[in-house]
């Protein structure tokens, strides 16, 4: 898993450094082919999510593109971890969202929402 750090040492622009999790905590688990088109199919299709929604490391994963307080490109994250959703904001950022946006960050929430509770 990649974070990006808005901080660059000083520097402007961004710097990309990879996270390990701490001994003892668990990562997303990855979802089986079969199971992510079951749940592909079985997901109502919000064409909001059709440009956010991926497939990472065999996990369906949403992006929803956002802009931070000065205006930079930077993206909420939303992912199912085991029976729950996981929402990742920008790091040590406020996201500022247009009304598509949020409306793509709403369905994104439904969908993940829908797997969790399977």
């Amino acid at each position: 898993m990649e974070f990006v750090d808005s901080l660059g040492g000083g520097q402007a622009g961004t710097a990309v450094r990879s996270v390990r999790p701490a001994p003892g905590i668990t990562t997303a688990r990855p979802v089986p082919p079969t199971v992510a088109s079951a749940v592909a199919a079985s997901v109502s299709a919000d064409p909001r999510t059709a440009g956010v929604r991926h497939f990472e490391g065999g996990q369906v994963v949403w992006r929803v593109q956002c802009g931070d307080l000065i205006s930079r490109e930077r993206a909420v994250t939303v992912f199912v971890e085991d029976d729950e959703v996981v929402v990742v904001s920008p790091p040590g950022e406020t996201a500022r969202l247009t009304s598509g946006q949020l409306g793509q960050l709403r369905a994104a929430l439904n969908e993940a929402a829908t797997m969790a509770e399977r």
